[in-house]
């Protein structure tokens, strides 16, 4: 039985990734491998955390010896671990240096070193900055980040190509756009606008809400991660997008309309420090490999704000802890500013 090795799979993307594999791939074992930060919850994979197939070791990627210990005798390595939330890396960016950038390279030392087939390592549009869709960005294209957070990632993507080009290591770099699905820590956009709707309490939306971006059905983006695990040219990039692009403010209007909700919970408020306009990826080259998303952006976001309603015990827990202290930190002031809705 082939072992794979996750980093970071107790979080959004990644639990989605490991069930979505343990369910496709019967023939493949999983060493999940995280940190248990705030936004990795064991509760993301309680439905598979008895199966024979699957274990669990607590650590994290800054940690090489702990990283080569659990990579011991895995056949393939995707690598999730990341520190991912903007406004977050705006407030303090060295988690995001040591997980982002030292992280990627321990996992790829581990690998090289283990002598492991291969590496499947998760990155983000943003790390090609700003773009729209008369001017798309390709793989080669160059890097022009503009949040320390998009900087960290591209960090860990260039360490893999000089892994790939110093050392032959087979590895592979996925450019997914915006994920949006179950199991997403209420930080972000999309399950932040649905559960304080839930609630009645205000939708902060920056600027105009004018941002256009990608929404990208997480179980869309499993399956195009399986396919570059298995499929993927070593040594390459593909970006992974689904062409559901709106702006920040329809988004908002669309939650609001799937819970019957009135316009007037959105607010809005101060804009983020260098908030990119658009991000917009050419994703030929992975659709080229038979890849095409089955979720268009009403579909992804009925089965998002459906997911977070059926399953308000999971994210009522996350709101009543240290996310509050986060919230007030972000918002509160944001929100004392703000300016209501007008239709």
């Amino acid at each position: 039985m082939r072992r794979l090795f996750v980093a970071g799979g107790a979080g959004f993307i990644g639990s989605n990734f490991i069930r979505y594999v343990m369910r496709e791939r019967p023939d493949v074992a999983v060493v999940n491998f995280d940190a248990l930060t705030y936004a990795g919850n064991p509760a993301n994979l309680a439905d598979v955390s008895d199966e024979a197939r699957y274990s669990f070791v607590h650590g994290n990627v800054a940690d090489a010896p702990a990283v080569a210990a659990a990579m011991e005798g895995c056949d393939a390595v995707v690598n999730f671990a990341a520190e991912s939330h903007v406004d977050r890396s705006i407030e303090d960016a060295s988690d995001f240096m040591e997980t982002n950038a030292r992280g990627a390279y321990n996992v790829l030392a581990a690998a090289r070193d283990l002598g492991v087939e291969f590496v499947l390592h998760i990155s983000t549009d943003e790390v090609y900055g700003p773009a729209t869709k008369d001017n798309p960005r390709h793989e080669n294209d160059a890097f022009k980040p503009r949040s320390p957070y998009a900087v960290s990632k591209a960090a860990g993507d260039m360490m893999c190509h000089a892994f790939a080009e110093t050392y032959g290591l087979q590895v592979v770099v996925a450019r997914p756009a915006n994920n949006v699905g179950p199991y997403q820590y209420p930080e972000k956009a999309i399950p932040l606008f649905v559960t304080n709707a839930i609630e009645n309490e205000p939708l902060p939306v920056y600027g105009e809400g004018l941002q256009l971006r990608d929404r990208l059905y997480v179980e869309d983006n499993c399956r195009a991660l399986l396919l570059l695990l298995e499929r993927g040219d070593k040594g390459e990039a593909y970006n992974i997008q689904a062409d559901n692009h709106r702006p920040n403010i329809d988004v908002a209007r669309t939650v609001l309309d799937l819970l019957d909700k009135p316009y007037t919970l959105i607010q809005f408020v101060e804009d983020r420090a260098g908030h990119d306009p658009c991000y917009w990826m050419d994703s030929s080259k992975l659709r080229a490999l038979g890849w095409e998303p089955q979720f268009d952006f009403d579909a992804a976001m009925q089965e998002t704000v459906r997911w977070y309603v059926e399953h308000k015990d999971w994210w009522r827990q996350i709101k009543s802890g240290d996310f509050r202290a986060y919230y007030e930190r972000q918002y509160g002031d944001r929100l004392a500013a703000s300016r209501p809705y007008a239709s």
